[in-house]
């Protein structure tokens, strides 16, 4: 761990880079069903936002073991996403003709609750909502 002043440690997640075949259409497939400023590498969105400034909150960075089913096996990584309104955006999405899986058993009231969507090149999202703070 980092002493002193704080300089020299890491202080959050920088970026997610995603290799896709389009980069342009699968940016779009984000902004658009998500809601998040999502670029091609080296091109702002239509906005000109090149960052996402997203709300503070908690992040998991977690290893897996690579038997798990958690996630695909095919999938070396999946993209979890902290998310406010789970089943309104869940409905959103399905309005959409993105099918969303929910499991009771992935839902617990210390951690949160959980949906599954996969992207256009089938890469896992986990939508989270975290529980509310009383």
């Amino acid at each position: 761990m980092a002493e002193g002043n704080g300089e020299g440690r890491v202080l959050g997640i920088g970026g997610i880079f995603l290799r896709t075949d389009d980069p342009g259409g699968m940016a779009a497939w984000y902004r658009d069903n998500l809601g998040i400023v999502v670029t091609a590498a080296g091109q702002p969105d239509p906005e000109g936002n090149w960052t996402w400034r997203q709300d503070a909150g908690d992040t998991v960075f977690s290893m897996f073991e690579r038997k798990t089913d958690y996630f695909p096996a095919d999938r070396q990584v999946m993209l979890n996403l902290r998310v406010s309104g789970l089943d309104a955006l869940v409905a959103r999405l399905s309005a959409a003709g993105i099918g969303a899986e929910r499991r009771d058993e992935w839902d617990h009231p210390d951690i949160g609750r959980f949906a599954r969507i996969h992207d256009p090149e089938g890469n896992p999202i986990e939508l989270w909502e975290p529980p509310t703070l009383e």
